[in-house]
């Protein structure tokens, strides 16, 4: 069984070298080195040029880097700079709306030997999110779908965080469809709130969704607790894969539960993510 993905992304500023190494510090399973949407207009140059200082040598954990938009000016320089640096595994593709745009990027950062960062595509508006699948299916070199749910508020008019459980829904099918695995939550942007970031995650955990980015350290412990099995769900994934381990067909447990393969590998994923540390 191939390890979990990461349940902790941790956000960084591009133009902040000393905030990034520091985030590669705080406990988070990946970090998110952001050239867009947290540099300001007057700073992208720096940010690239300090992204590529740092990210020349191999990370102790995985980064990834948020370029600027694709259908700007700035994109295809970030995409030339960062795409080749060892110490990048995925680069973060803002504002996709069809797959042409993933194409496009892969074509531009994926060698013909390999050995490219992976992709992933955030979905920030009604157009993207229609084309969800689409994009998630576009090439070999995507690695995941998530959702930029700042942008996609505001596209849609959306007024209370309810709104957006359509959307949650549509990229977690997607993803899901297109074999990747269960999509990130978005961040949660009040870093005071802790007990709002907690329910927050009960609430995409229920709606599928694995993990979540986070703009301070502080929301790293939040996102952790509430993405990792509990004692009775951990209890009950033994129970399942014992029994299975005797009998590869369908069967009953002592208390009348029916399980048959898929359940069977639910269960290992639940033991697998509880034993990730």
């Amino acid at each position: 069984m191939t390890a979990p993905p990461p349940l902790t992304w941790l956000y960084a500023p591009g133009d902040r070298p000393d905030v990034i190494v520091k985030a590669l510090r705080a406990g988070a399973d990946a970090v998110i080195v952001d050239l867009e949407d947290a540099v300001a207009p007057d700073r992208k140059e720096y940010a690239r040029a300090a992204a590529v200082e740092l990210l020349s040598v191999p990370q102790p954990l995985p980064v990834h880097v948020r370029v600027n938009a694709l259908d700007g000016p700035l994109a295809e320089d970030d995409l030339r700079a960062v795409a080749p640096l060892p110490g990048v595994a995925g680069l973060r593709l803002p504002k996709v709306t069809t797959r042409a745009e993933v194409i496009r990027v892969a074509e531009r950062a994926v060698p013909a030997d390999g050995g490219a960062p992976a992709l992933h595509a955030l979905v920030e508006s009604a157009l993207g999110l229609e084309h969800a699948f689409a994009i998630a299916t576009a090439h070999p070199a995507l690695r995941g779908i998530s959702l930029g749910e700042a942008d996609l508020r505001a596209n849609l008019g959306v007024r209370d965080d309810a709104g957006l459980d359509w959307a949650r829904s549509r990229v977690v099918v997607a993803a899901r469809a297109a074999g990747l695995a269960p999509p990130a939550q978005s961040v949660h942007p009040d870093i005071r709130d802790l007990a709002g970031l907690a329910a927050s995650c009960a609430r995409g955990r229920t709606l599928g969704f694995l993990g979540r980015a986070a703009i301070h350290p502080r929301q790293l412990p939040v996102i952790e607790r509430a993405y990792l099995p509990t004692p009775a769900e951990v209890e009950r994934a033994e129970e399942i894969t014992e029994a299975a381990a005797t009998d590869e067909g369908a069967l009953a447990l002592p208390d009348g539960r029916f399980v048959d393969k898929a359940v069977v590998e639910g269960a290992r994923r639940v033991l697998a993510l509880a034993r990730r540390k």
